[in-house]
């Protein structure tokens, strides 16, 4: 009804009624409608003021005699703990009268359900007795959380009680008990009454009693809770018990009152809420009757009135939609013509004249071709027209139609054609509608992205750097020029590699990045990457930003120049320039080595010679057996000096690129004389060392100090391996250095074979790459020269020297390292004396 109400008045009906005045009979039932209307609503009003009213009435009878019984609970309790006391104290001499007492107090609890518990407090604070002592209900208060509450509470409840000498309150207690507990849930609010037992003015004991404000309640017969719902309130309108937790109607009536339960007691509040009441269906019945035909009767005028509203709308709107399309075809820079099926022109609008120059009256009944049509491409649109007609008249897809018009003045104009059926109100095609757009301006404009473009692709094409454009949010290929399709083919993955990133694992930036991207200096890294069609390392100079796209979205545009050749060429000066700083330091060397050979030929050759003088002095002249000690010493101290002189000579020649000073040798001598220059310092370190030599080895044509040199080097580099194997306690057990000289047959010429062998821990396999380099050592103290001064002398001699790692029996650990050097057994400058 309501509903009807609203939209009769949205329609408006003063303003129906005024356009309709000629209708007379619609004003007759409408008002006798709306006077029924009227009475039966002033009638139903006042029905329901008075039942509101006694309602009320009922409800403020019923608050007040709940009221009154729970103040008359309460001011019977207080005189029963009174006798209840003084017949305590009476009794305080028999047990028996005590006995009575309690059985008294534990009655009245069974009797009145809102007390909780009752307890005796003598004149000293203490708590002689308790009922109930222990039950369902006092369980929830011992628990440690809300003991320590209620004592408070009854501390101050008792002090305000001995302070006024009058029964006093507490205030209100909230108990923490779970909800779910229907024992539980009586106990969620309790409060103490304290009643003084006096003697004159002395105070002998009171009595404590805790009270349930959800059993206060039950005071209440179950009659009028069963129609009202009951609830006790704090003046904050906090809920300390209710009746029923069924929910009261919203237009439900409401009542409460105050609760004097003491003198000294709390604030608290009684409320009631009623109850739907019983329906009456027959006078509710004859309600909805009376409306509903009401109802139905305004409804059959509200659609009267609206059909003739829907009529004069139509009407307005209509005119409003001609004057709109007139409007907006006047004022569009489109040209509008109609054709009949006949394909005559029936209609053009004032844009379409005057892109043609032509009047409207000039226009209409034309057929094609028209007269402005370009006379040299009459046939070509006529044939293009009687296309697209014949495709809109099969309804399908519109077509635009590319064309010229030659305006009056003479000059032409681009422009396209879309054809639509013109369809009437029976669906019948009664022709057609074409619509012109001059596209001069944007086809020239087109023309010249597209040669710009094309110049722009071109020189893309041409550059020597990759070009590649990837989507942000796919990470498809957008773009690629010539060289990075040459390189990288049509895949993404190029693009990802030269920008450091893995093609599975690409992730769209966010709004953040994107913004932070946008505005950034593009910047440049190498990256080195392996080309798939050679095989070989590249190096590419990359550059990247982010760019937005055609299509709006975020890209990535990469440009990356092959620098591989300038990169080469820049490791080639680097590498030079370390042979240049290694000649350096070999002159440097060289020119140290002819220092020190000048400073030490002196003081050596005068070590030598005082040694021989003082050997021709002592023979002679000592005892024979002192000489035979003595003498060969010193000649052994003068043969060193003089070898070492030599020695320092021959590294001095060595260092000056000279030839070594060869001549024909017995190899067996040379390892000896090894062997005994480097078994002094193995004795000092409790190692040893073997030397093996064949049977009737020939001659060999070498320099023989500078072959000494190199075989010392390579014994004190195997007892240094020796050391660092074994420690000093087991040296006894570690094995000695091997040197043997052979021949090595297994080649042709056969070649004279040295080979230096230990039982250390070996050499890493990247120390043996590296260890015959200049200036390398694994030393802490070591110069990186003694193994390559070593080759270079071995080399000199047109041999070999390399190393070898030694595995033991598993081939799974290094047990040593071997050290060979062949030397040719004739020279080439022998061979050819021959």
């Amino acid at each position: 009804m309501r509903k009807i109400v609203l939209s009769f008045w949205q329609l408006k009906p003063v303003k129906w009624l005024r356009n309709i005045r000629g209708f007379k009979l619609v004003y007759t039932p409408l008002l006798a409608i709306v006077l029924f209307t009227a009475v039966m609503g002033v009638i139903l009003g006042t029905l329901q003021l008075q039942e509101k009213s006694q309602q009320e009435s009922a409800l403020f009878r019923e608050l007040s005699f709940a009221k009154q019984r729970i103040q008359l609970r309460f001011s019977n309790n207080t005189d029963i703990f009174q006798s209840i006391g003084r017949d305590y104290l009476n009794s305080i001499e028999s047990e028996k009268d005590q006995a009575n007492v309690t059985l008294q107090a534990e009655n009245l609890l069974q009797s009145n359900h809102e007390i909780v518990q009752l307890l005796w407090i003598n004149e000293d604070n203490i708590i002689e007795w308790k009922v109930p002592n222990n039950n369902a209900k006092t369980t929830w208060l011992n628990k440690p959380e809300n003991a320590h509450t209620l004592k408070e509470a009854l501390k101050k409840s008792s002090e305000l009680s001995n302070a006024t000498l009058r029964p006093a309150y507490s205030q209100f207690i909230t108990l923490d008990v779970p909800l779910d507990d229907p024992v539980a849930k009586d106990m969620r609010h309790v409060f103490w009454q304290t009643v003084p037992q006096l003697a004159g003015v002395d105070i002998k004991g009171s009595i404590a009693v805790l009270y349930s404000t959800q059993a206060i309640l039950e005071i209440i017969p179950g009659e009028l809770k069963g129609q009202y719902r009951f609830t006790l309130l704090t003046d904050d309108e906090k809920v300390l018990a209710i009746s029923s937790d069924r929910n009261t109607p919203k237009r439900a009536f409401s009542n409460q009152t105050s609760l004097d339960i003491g003198v000294l007691s709390p604030n608290l509040v009684l409320r009631i809420d009623t109850y739907p009441p019983a329906t009456n269906l027959t006078f509710r019945m004859l309600i909805g009757v009376v409306l509903g035909l009401s109802a139905f009767v305004i409804w059959s005028l509200w659609s009267v009135l609206k059909q003739m509203q829907v009529r004069q709308e139509a009407e307005a709107n209509l005119r409003t939609e001609t004057n709109f399309r007139s409007a907006m075809e006047n004022s569009t820079p489109v040209g509008i013509r109609a054709h009949d099926m006949n394909r005559s022109i029936t209609y053009v609008n004032p844009a379409f004249c005057e892109m043609t120059g032509w009047s409207a009256e000039e226009l209409i009944g034309q057929k094609p071709p028209f007269a402005f049509w370009p006379e040299s491409q009459k046939a070509e649109l006529t044939e293009k027209m009687n296309r697209a007609l014949q495709l809109t008249h099969n309804h399908e897809k519109k077509v635009g139609i590319e064309g010229s018009i030659i305006r009056r003045d003479g000059s032409i104009i681009q422009t396209r054609t879309f054809i639509a059926p013109l369809i009437n109100e029976k669906g019948k095609q009664t022709g057609w509608v074409t619509s012109l757009i001059d596209i001069s301006e944007p086809k020239k404009i087109r023309e010249e992205l597209a040669a710009s473009q094309e110049r722009f692709v071109t020189v893309l094409e041409g550059l020597d750097a990759a070009v590649s454009v990837v989507s942000n949010e796919t990470g498809d290929l957008l773009f690629a020029n010539r060289f990075y399709r040459e390189r990288f083919g049509d895949s993404p993955k190029g693009h990802f590699d030269l920008a450091g990133q893995d093609a599975s694992k690409h992730q769209t930036l966010s709004q953040f990045d994107i913004n932070t991207f946008s505005h950034q200096e593009s910047g440049s890294n190498e990256i080195q990457i392996i080309d798939s069609a050679s095989g070989q390392q590249k190096w590419y100079e990359v550059r990247r930003r982010f760019i937005p796209w055609v299509d709006g979205h975020l890209a990535q545009l990469l440009i990356a120049t092959d620098i591989t050749i300038r990169i080469e060429a820049d490791e080639l000066a680097r590498q030079q320039e370390e042979r240049m700083q290694f000649t350096g330091r070999l002159t440097t060397m060289g020119e140290m080595a002819s220092s020190l050979a000048h400073e030490l030929n002196q003081p050596l050759s005068a070590i030598s010679n005082y040694c021989m003088g003082v050997v021709k002095r002592l023979q002679g002249q000592l005892d024979p057996i002192l000489q035979k000690d003595i003498i060969p010493a010193l000649e052994k101290a003068s043969e060193q000096a003089h070898r070492a002189g030599t020695i320092i000579q021959r590294i001095k020649g060595f260092v000056k690129r000279s030839e070594p000073q060869r001549k024909s040798c017995d190899i067996g001598e040379i390892i000896n004389d090894a062997v005994g220059l480097v078994e002094i310092e193995a004795n000092r370190h409790r190692l040893s060392i073997q030397s093996q030599v064949a049977d009737n080895l020939p001659l060999v044509d070498l320099d023989p100090i500078l072959i000494l040199q190199v075989l010392v080097n390579l014994l004190k580099n195997s007892l240094d391996s020796l050391r660092e194997a074994y420690p000093l306690s087991s040296r006894w057990s570690a094995p000695p250095v091997s040197i043997s000289a052979d021949l090595d047959t297994s080649i042709f010429p056969a070649m004279l074979r040295i080979q230096v062998t230990d039982a250390g821990a070996g050499i890493d396999e990247a120390v043996i790459e590296r260890m015959f380099e200049p200036f390398f050592s694994t030393k802490n103290d070591g110069m990186g020269m003694g193994l390559n001064i070593c080759r270079s002398i071995i080399e000199s001699h047109q041999g070999r020297l390399w190393a070898k790692n030694l595995m033991d029996t598993e081939q799974t650990k290094r047990s040593g390292c071997s050290f060979t050097i062949l030397l040719p057994l004739e020279t080439p400058g022998s061979q050819a004396n021959i």
